[in-house]
C-alpha cells in the first residue's frame, strides 16, 4: 500500500515516457493513475479527483490545452505540463490558460521531482481558499505578511511598496511560474508596452538587496522569455 498519500495523474501518449514517469513516482510512495490521450485524461481526473496531473500537450485526440481549459473550469488542482515543445510562447501560453509548471523533455528526475514536490507544496493556498500564511520562509529568507517585514538571515531588508508587491505575489505561488504577465496584472493591475521592462528592472533591484549575483537561483529564479518562480523549500 502506497505510503504517500498524494494522488497523481500522468496524461501521456507516449508508452514509454508513461512508464518511466510511472516509475519514478511509485518509487518515490506516490499513487499513480495512468492515460494516454485527453478523453481518458479527463475521466480519470473527474473520477479520481487526483492532486496533481502530469500532462504532455502532444495528445492524439485533443492538444493538451484543452485537458487544462476543461480542468481549470471545476478544479484548481496543479498541472505540471511536461512537454517537448520548447518555445517561449509555448510555455507562456500554457502558463496563462492555468497550468502551474513546465518542464521540457528531456527532463531530470530530480528535476521533475523537485516541481512535483514544489507543486504539491503550493496546495496548500488552495486548501485554505487562497489565503496565505502569516509568514514565509526558504532558506534563510523569511516575510512576516503581518508586519510587511522581509528578513534575510535576521537582517531587515528594505524593499520599495512596489518591489514587496512584486515578492509577495511570488511567495505566495512559491514554486509555481508566474509568467511576467501575471505577475504585472497581479502589481500594476494592467500591462503596457514597458511593463515588462518595469518588472525586470524591479527584478533586478530585488534580487540586488537580496544578495543574489547574476546567475544565482536561492530566492527567485528567471525562466527566461516567460516569468519568474520564487524558489520553495521543496526546491532541490
Amino acid at each position: 500500500m502506497a505510503k504517500n498519500r498524494f494522488k497523481l495523474l500522468i496524461v501521456e501518449d507516449d508508452s514509454n515516457i508513461r512508464s518511466f514517469v510511472r516509475t519514478m513516482l511509485e518509487a518515490e510512495d506516490y499513487q499513480v493513475l495512468c492515460a494516454a490521450d485527453c478523453a481518458s485524461g479527463l475521466s480519470m481526473f473527474s473520477s479520481h479527483c487526483p492532486d496533481l496531473v502530469i500532462l504532455d500537450l502532444g495528445l492524439p485526440d485533443q492538444d493538451g490545452s484543452g485537458f487544462i481549459t476543461c480542468v481549470r473550469r471545476t478544479s484548481q488542482a496543479p498541472i505540471l505540463v511536461l512537454s517537448a515543445r520548447t518555445t517561449d510562447d509555448d510555455k507562456v501560453s500554457a502558463l496563462d490558460m492555468g497550468a502551474n509548471d513546465y518542464v521540457t523533455k528531456p527532463f531530470s528526475t530530480a528535476e521533475l521531482l523537485a516541481r512535483v514536490r514544489s507543486a504539491l507544496r503550493n496546495r496548500r493556498f488552495d486548501d485554505q481558499d487562497g489565503v496565505m500564511g502569516e509568514t514565509f520562509d526558504v532558506a534563510d529568507l523569511h516575510i512576516d505578511f503581518a508586519r510587511r517585514l522581509i528578513l534575510l538571515d535576521g537582517r531587515e531588508i528594505r524593499l520599495t511598496q512596489t518591489e514587496y508587491n512584486i515578492v509577495t505575489v511570488l511567495a505566495h505561488h512559491a514554486g509555481r511560474v508566474m509568467t511576467y504577465a501575471a505577475i504585472i496584472r497581479a502589481v500594476w493591475g494592467s500591462t503596457d508596452e514597458g511593463s515588462v521592462k518595469k518588472l525586470q528592472v524591479n527584478m533586478a533591484n530585488i534580487r540586488k538587496k537580496l544578495g543574489e549575483r547574476p546567475g544565482e537561483r536561492r530566492y527567485i529564479s528567471n525562466e527566461l522569455g516567460v516569468g519568474y518562480r520564487m524558489i520553495s523549500d521543496n526546491d532541490s
